[in-house]
C-alpha cells in the first residue's frame, strides 16, 4: 500500500472526476477507455522504478520490504502493453520500455543476476512471455544494439528447453524452481510447463519454425500424461518428483487454466484449424465457465473464500487478457469469450468503489461490493478485463509474416550460464587477497611467538 501523503498527492495528476466510483458504459469504447485511463492511472501509482534511487522494472518488495517478487514487474509490464495496444493511449510507453529493457539481465535472457538464485521458471517466463507480446504487437522495438524483443522470448524458452532444466523424473516436464537450494524444486508444476507450452506455440506462429510447435505438442502431451488435466478437464496444480508426480495437488487456479487455453488457440491458428486443438479449446473453456466463472463472473475458487496471497491477488487479469488473445487466434469461441469478458467486467467495475479517490478496486468481484483490499494486483485484474472488452476493434498478434518487425534470434540464451558466474580476478582483487594473507600469516606467528613465552 502506498503511503497516504503519495495517494493524495498523486490525485492531482489523475484524470478529471476520479472522485467518486469507477463509472463506465460497456457499450461504449470511448467510455471503457476513459474508465481503463482511471484504473491505469491507479496501477501505476503503485510503481516507483522511475524514480531516483528506485529499481527499473519492479513493483516495490520482495517481501519484507514490498509486497510483489521480481515476476509481477514482468506481468504488470504486460498489462500495460495490452492497455497501449487496446486502447491506443502511449502514456506509459516510454516507462514500460525502459522497464523491460532495464531487467533484461547480463544474458539478455530475463535473468538478471541479482534475482538468479531465487528464480523460477515461471518468474522468467511471465518476463518472457511480455518480451513475446511486445512483438506480437509492434511495441516500439529497441535500437539495434540492445536485446529485441522476439529474441529476447527465444532466450528465455531456449534456456527452458535445455537439458540442464530438464531430467527424466515424472517422464520429462521442468521443475517450478532453477536451483537445487530453493524450495519447489521438487516440484513439476502446471503454471511452468504451461508458460512454456505457451511461449513455444507463440514462437511457432511468429517465426514459423515448426520446431517451437513440436516442443509445445511435446509438453501438452506430457500434461496430459500427468494427469495435471483431468478427463472433465480440471486443470490441477502439480506434484512432486518423489511420488512421480502422481501426489496431484488439485487445487486449481485460473490462470493455470488461461495460460492454457491461450496457448492452445495459437496452435489452432498455427495449424491451420486443427480438430484436435478445437477440442481441446472447446474442453478447457468449458472447464473454466464451470470451475472459476460465477453467473459470469471470474471467481479464484482456491483461495477466494478464504486467504489469497498477494500473487493469487494479479490472476484475474491475466486470464481475461489471455481469453482476449484466444478469442482473436480462435475466432470459433469468440462469441463465448466476449459474453464472460462483458459479465465479469461489468461485476469487476461495480467493486471498484474504495479509497481515497473512491474509486480503488478490490478483489471480490461477485460480491458487488468492494472488499478494502486493494493493490497492484486488483487494479491490474481491472485493466485487464476492461482493456480486453476492445479486442475485437484490435490487429491480431502479427508475426514475421503479417508485418511484425521484431528481429528474432534462435540461438539467443543458448549458451548463457544457469547458475551466475563470479566476477572475473582482478589483479587489484590478487594484491588485495596477498595482502590480508600476509596480515593472518602475522598474526598467526605473532601468536605463535606470544604463547611460548608465555
Amino acid at each position: 500500500m502506498l503511503p497516504a501523503a503519495r495517494r493524495l498527492h498523486l490525485l492531482w495528476l489523475a484524470p478529471a472526476a476520479v472522485l467518486g466510483a469507477l463509472e463506465v458504459d460497456l457499450d461504449s469504447p470511448d467510455s471503457i477507455k476513459a474508465a481503463a485511463k482511471q484504473v491505469a492511472f491507479d496501477l501505476m501509482s503503485y510503481y516507483d522504478g522511475n524514480e531516483t534511487g528506485h529499481v527499473p522494472g519492479i513493483l516495490p518488495g520482495p517481501p519484507p520490504d514490498g509486497d510483489y517478487y521480481w515476476w509481477q514487474g514482468g506481468a504488470l509490464w504486460g498489462t500495460m502493453m495490452d492497455y497501449w495496444h487496446y486502447t491506443g493511449d502511449d502514456t506509459y510507453n516510454d516507462v514500460t520500455f525502459q522497464a523491460m529493457q532495464f531487467q533484461v539481465g547480463e544474458n539478455r535472457d530475463y535473468a538478471p543476476r541479482n534475482w538468479t538464485l531465487s528464480l523460477g521458471n515461471d518468474d522468467q517466463s511471465f518476463w518472457g512471455m511480455s518480451a513475446m507480446l511486445a512483438a506480437e504487437i509492434n511495441f516500439r522495438d529497441p535500437g539495434s544494439d540492445k536485446p529485441q524483443w522476439a529474441a529476447l522470448a527465444q532466450a528465455v524458452w531456449n534456456e527452458q528447453a535445455s537439458p540442464d532444466r530438464r531430467d527424466d523424473t515424472c517422464g520429462g516436464g521442468l521443475r517450478w524452481q532453477i536451483f537445487p537450494s530453493n524450495k519447489g524444486y521438487d516440484y513439476k508444476n502446471t503454471i511452468v510447463n504451461g508458460c512454456f507450452f505457451n511461449m513455444g506455440a507463440r514462437l511457432a506462429r511468429y517465426t514459423r519454425n515448426d520446431t517451437y510447435a513440436q516442443w509445445a505438442t511435446d509438453t501438452w502431451d506430457w500434461i496430459m500424461s500427468v494427469k495435471y488435466i483431468d478427463k472433465d478437464w480440471n486443470v490441477f496444480d502439480g506434484g512432486h518428483v518423489g511420488y512421480n508426480c502422481t501426489d496431484l495437488n488439485k487445487q486449481q487456479f485460473s490462470y493455470n487454466a488461461a495460460i492454457l487455453l491461450s496457448g492452445a488457440a495459437y496452435m489452432y491458428d498455427y495449424t491451420n484449424k486443427s480438430k484436435d486443438w478445437e477440442d481441446r479449446i472447446t474442453g478447457l473453456l468449458d472447464g473454466m465457465e464451470r470451475i472459476f466463472f460465477v453467473n459470469g463472473t471470474l471467481y479464484e475458487p482456491s483461495c477466494e473464500a478464504g486467504v489469497c496471497s498477494t500473487d493469487m491477488l494479479s490472476y484475474k487479469g491475466y486470464v481475461h487478457r489471455w481469453l482476449a488473445v484466444a478469442s482473436q487466434v480462435a475466432p470459433f469461441v469468440s462469441d463465448r469469450i466476449m459474453k464472460l469478458l462483458r459479465t465479469s467486467a461489468e461485476a469487476a467495475v461495480k467493486q471498484c468503489t474504495g479509497g481515497p479517490n473512491g474509486r480503488a478496486c478490490g478483489f471480490h468481484w461477485t460480491t458487488g461490493k468492494y472488499d478494502g483490499q486493494t493493490g497492484a494486483g486488483q487494479e491490474m485484474d481491472v485493466l485487464g478485463v476492461l482493456s480486453s472488452l476492445l479486442v475485437q476493434n484490435s490487429k491480431a498478434p502479427v508475426t514475421t509474416e503479417t508485418g511484425g518487425t521484431s528481429v528474432g534470434d534462435p540461438n539467443a540464451g543458448a549458451t548463457s550460464p544457469t547458475l551466475p558466474q563470479p566476477d572475473p580476478i582482478t589483479a587489484g582483487d590478487k594484491a588485495g587477497a596477498s595482502i590480508v594473507t600476509a596480515l593472518m600469516l602475522g598474526t598467526t606467528i605473532i601468536g605463535a611467538i606470544w604463547m611460548a613465552l608465555d
